[in-house]
């Protein structure tokens, strides 16, 4: 196995340039050596047993249908909306970067520079979040990705910042490295959409100093070709709030790590998502939070609605270290299977040294309830129409995460037009 791991990585690095100088070059090699130390993923990896990742391993990406135009969401909002084609910054699409009220920098254009805030940051999240569970692919982002926004809130940012992710290439391979640093008292909303490639391969490190806050809102693109695999690596100083919701539909295979954790004191981390999947459709949650504070909050809340043989994963994990004592950590998953050809694997897990703790877990997998479906209907309501208000009730605790109640009304149109397109398929 080791041998195999090996062989595809030797493969794949002969096809890629290691990029040098700058800022960011130390963190490159490191990167690269811990990639060359843990190979690429196997199926027999604890982490991978349930997601095949050769098509993320594969030297070059399976062709999927190009989706230049990008149905819009989100369009009553005022925001700032920076634009990326394929992995590449789009100037000419994109908002000027200056009026989202916050420091922005193209890691394309720091990257020359020797000095830059970045620096402590890039790659920094990432390595700490290979213990105890490798993450290769995302080493490989770190040593490889020449693209993606560095970006610094010293204020309330008075926009959300809109990353929107367009494919005009039905064979595009997108790398693309984020670095957001949220100074203290600070706050900032990001909104990711769209599909950046025909493969794509995203990590975001999310630094939130004390009393910051960062909210992270991500509909993630409609293409039924995607290959799409995203790390978010957060890590929360004392009194901060992180926020992340995922919306995904469709996709032939979609992988979103977050590993988030708590250095500091009364911190607040929820991580939710909601899925939706019809037929040749694999995706996987898998969340690493680990509290090492006292007094901390964290919440995995993640719904999966799936049919005609459509895949769902969900791995979580919940570590408690010594000395966390107060904590209060919270985690469910749970499954909609709408036939019997679907499945859905999870393997939720605690691991506690502290002794004054509130943690719990829950997963469940079932289906439609037909007694409230025969309530529905006995009210006048047809049967589709009422498979329909389920689901939506039914993901609704996931999407509860949100604050903003307009960006959340937005997620349930967006659902509700998804469930209308496959009623009856």
């Amino acid at each position: 196995m080791a041998e195999a791991k090996s062989d595809a990585l030797d493969a794949k690095l002969a096809t890629v340039e290691l990029p040098t100088g700058g800022f960011a070059a130390s963190a490159r090699k490191a990167a690269l050596a811990r990639l060359q130390a843990m190979g690429l993923p196997g199926r027999r990896d604890e982490y991978w047993r349930y997601t095949d990742p050769a098509l993320f391993n594969a030297v070059a990406a399976a062709e999927s249908n190009a989706l230049r135009v990008e149905n819009p969401i989100f369009t009553g909002q005022d925001k700032v909306r920076l634009v990326f084609v394929d992995g590449v910054f789009d100037a000419e699409a994109s908002d000027k970067p200056e009026l989202a009220g916050v420091e922005i920098t193209l890691l394309s254009q720091a990257g020359a520079q020797d000095i830059h805030w970045a620096s402590a940051l890039y790659g920094t999240l990432e390595t700490a979040g290979q213990s105890p569970v490798p993450r290769p692919l995302a080493a490989l982002n770190t040593a490889f990705a020449t693209e993606g926004l560095l970006i610094r809130v010293t204020g309330t940012a008075p926009k959300p910042l809109h990353i929107s992710y367009l494919q005009n290439s039905k064979t595009s391979d997108a790398i693309l490295h984020h670095c957001i640093k949220v100074e203290s008292g600070a706050e900032l909303t990001i909104l990711e959409t769209g599909i950046s490639g025909a493969r794509s391969n995203i990590v975001m490190e999310a630094q939130v100093e004390a009393g910051g806050k960062l909210h992270h809102i991500r509909p993630q693109g409609r293409s039924h070709g995607k290959q799409l695999l995203t790390h978010i690596f957060a890590r929360l100083a004392e009194n901060t709030l992180f926020k992340s919701f995922t919306l995904s539909m469709n996709g032939l295979l979609t992988r979103n790590e977050a590993i988030i954790e708590f250095l500091g004191d009364d911190a607040v981390a929820h991580v939710a998502g909601a899925c939706v999947g019809d037929g040749a459709f694999h995706h996987d949650d898998t969340v690493f939070v680990t509290h090492d504070a006292e007094r901390c909050e964290s919440r995995q809340v993640f719904k999966k609605v799936l049919k005609n043989g459509a895949v769902g994963v969900f791995q979580g994990k919940i570590l408690v270290k010594a000395g966390a004592q107060k904590t209060d950590g919270y985690q469910i998953s749970q499954s909609l299977l709408l036939d019997d050809d679907s499945q859905f694997l999870a393997k939720p897990e605690l691991e506690i040294y502290a002794d004054d703790v509130i943690c719990s877990h829950g997963s469940t997998s079932g289906a439609i309830d037909e007694t409230a479906l025969f309530y529905l209907q006995s009210r006048g309501v047809p049967k589709r129409a009422a498979q329909s208000l389920l689901v939506l009730a039914f993901l609704a605790e996931a999407i509860a995460e949100i604050e903003d109640e307009t960006l959340a009304e937005d997620i349930r149109l967006r659902m509700e037009g998804w469930l209308d397109r496959h009623e009856g398929k």
